[in-house]
């Protein structure tokens, strides 16, 4: 009886979907689990790859069809399991309880998502200075207010930084996703989502022992574009937008950390430019910002709501 399913949108994954589904044959509930694969549209040899994994439902839609939000409830509409789990092809699991670390904590019915942890392998290649290198226990925290009133009155600041969520890895309760779907958003369904969902007085829990490996290299273009969408978004959902300021203590933190790491140069730059990156978004949003909300919005439609799915360098 198939207890849980995951979803992964895919396009083009052939570096890394083996990774993936891989590790999830491995989880210790993974004879109660189902896989449902989405593409949108593949050229490489994504597609080959897949049938080499029997287990795998895998459906199609086309390239101009996806969409985070749409395609994700999509996948939710042909789940046979009480508990959905979302995840990406870029994404694979460290350890073989993923999936029954979440799983154990819906035994309390208020519970509606369980959202895990993101962590940068070591591996060549990769920025080492987004490596994890733990300094405490994982955390568990629970995400609920007995009194709604006292988070809807919250800043929207706070009222994001006191609520987790991410589609990279998060489970969920199937009947809160039929009860409360996903918008359709070409970005941040998951942010609205758990807002949402406890502003209604629904419980959500944070497990950082639920962890998966998960990388991009970013270019700075596309590191400076993403930026401004997730401040957008936030901007949006949550209504505020803070300055980001950047000084020669900054760029001092990168050239130190590079050599603590004994890291490659080109590391040094790498980072320098993610940082001047995101400064730059920060500068056009506030600009944006301030000729009013329905220039920014037509601005944001126009400039940066269709990133390539798939594509970050």
């Amino acid at each position: 009886m198939v207890k849980i399913s995951i979803i992964i949108p895919v396009k083009n994954g052939e570096k890394t979907i083996h990774k993936c589904l891989n590790a999830i044959k491995e989880q210790t509930l993974f004879e109660q689990s189902e896989v449902i694969i989405i593409d949108s549209g593949s050229t490489d040899g994504t597609l080959e790859i897949l049938k080499n994994y029997s287990f795998v439902r895998l459906y199609h839609i086309e390239p101009h069809e996806f969409n985070h939000g749409a395609t994700r409830n999509y996948g939710v509409s042909l789940a046979k399991g009480e508990f959905v789990v979302m995840t990406v092809q870029d994404a694979w699991t460290s350890g073989e309880k993923w999936l029954e670390t979440m799983y154990q904590h819906f035994k309390d019915e208020k519970v509606m998502a369980v959202v895990g942890q993101q962590v940068v392998p070591h591996e060549k290649g990769i920025n080492p200075h987004q490596w994890y290198r733990p300094v405490s226990k994982p955390r568990l925290i629970e995400i609920y207010f007995e009194n709604l009133e006292e988070y809807l009155q919250l800043p929207g600041k706070e009222q994001d930084e006191r609520i987790f969520y991410d589609d990279v890895n998060t489970m969920y309760r199937k009947s809160a996703l039929l009860e409360i779907p996903f918008e359709t958003m070409e970005f941040g369904e998951d942010m609205l989502w758990m807002k949402t969902v406890i502003s209604r007085g629904h419980k959500a829990i944070y497990d950082a022992r639920s962890s998966v490996w998960h990388y991009h290299f970013l270019s700075y273009e596309y590191n400076y574009k993403n930026t401004f969408r997730v401040i957008y978004h936030k901007y949006r959902i949550f209504g505020y937008f803070s300055k980001f300021r950047i000084s020669i203590k900054d760029f001092l933190l990168i050239v130190y950390r590079n050599f603590r790491y004994k890291a490659s140069l080109k590391w040094i730059i790498h980072n320098f430019l993610i940082l001047l990156s995101k400064k730059r978004a920060y500068n056009l949003f506030e600009k944006k910002m301030n000729k009013g909300n329905s220039f920014l919005t037509n601005y944001y439609t126009e400039s940066f709501s269709k990133l390539e799915q798939g594509r970050f360098s």
